[in-house]
């Protein structure tokens, strides 16, 4: 049976982009995964003495963790570091629907797990220093040129949390030359802008998706997007990875290697390849 029609393929395939609503069961793959977050952050507000309401996975994914980060950002590190090592959350990214579904999106591909690719972000109202700014997941990711990035939300992404932005169409333009930003205060991949930025930017349509727990958004490596504008009250919870196609040409040259993921930077790795960018 397939996952998508023949329409959401070639919607995908012209746009870079492709919506497929309750793709995960939300009682047996998300809310376990919900659940494993909450005991974390109970077990952190214990270890910690923090007192914060923790019953349920909405209170402690909202009252709970913000009372941690108030008493010491650096305990919501622990928290990021600690999810993405829950079980359930690794059988969804590993989900062999994910698989089936790229293979039907890539015709003859053989779909690769970008190892360091997958996690659970918590983005928090106000914090810019790790807002994904425009970019491409391609220098941030490498691994193949052919690659769709699989995004999904832990919570409702209301305007206010922040929805992600997405140029339709973008990835028609193939690899965008970038930059290092060297007044911001960020680094690595998050330090890159593109290069004439704001004239590529108007040239597309935007589209901010608002979705539920269970929806999957599909992005191409070479879409343009970025991370919303957190201003709510809360943090905005999203679970990311990256599926790349082994027969990738440039995959096969550059060995599947990671960049920014794989603790090192795009360029090293292209240069050595003769491959510009």
């Amino acid at each position: 049976m397939s996952l998508v029609t023949d329409l959401e393929r070639d919607a995908f395939r012209d746009s870079g982009i492709l919506l497929l609503k309750g793709f995960y069961d939300q009682s047996t793959q998300v809310a376990p995964i919900l659940e494993g977050i909450r005991a974390i952050i109970e077990l952190l507000c214990i270890k910690y003495q923090v007192e914060a309401p923790t019953q349920t996975a909405d209170l402690a994914m909202t009252e709970g963790f913000m009372a941690l980060i108030r008493r010491d950002r650096a305990y919501g590190g622990e928290v990021y570091d600690a999810v993405k090592q829950i079980p359930e959350f690794m059988q969804l990214v590993s989900d062999m629907r994910n698989s089936c579904l790229f293979r039907e999106l890539r015709s003859g591909s053989i779909p690769g797990l970008a190892a360091g690719g997958y996690g659970i972000r918590i983005d928090c109202p106000g914090e810019a220093t790790f807002r994904a700014p425009w970019h491409q997941e391609f220098p941030a990711q490498l691994r193949s040129l052919d690659g769709i990035v699989y995004w999904t939300p832990l919570v409702s992404i209301r305007p206010s949390l922040g929805p992600v932005e997405v140029c339709v169409g973008s990835h028609r333009e193939g690899i965008v030359p970038v930059q290092t930003a060297l007044d911001s205060a960020q680094q690595g991949a998050y330090a890159l802008r593109l290069v004439g930025e704001a004239e590529r930017l108007a040239k597309y349509q935007h589209q901010s998706p608002l979705t539920e727990p269970g929806d999957l958004l599909l992005m191409d490596f070479l879409t343009l997007h970025q991370s919303g504008e957190n201003v709510d009250a809360y943090p905005r919870w999203s679970i990311q990875f990256r599926y790349f196609n082994f027969v990738n040409p440039l995959g096969v040259k550059i060995s599947w290697k990671g960049s920014f993921a794989g603790g090192q930077d795009f360029r090293a790795i292209l240069d050595q390849a003769e491959v510009a960018i």
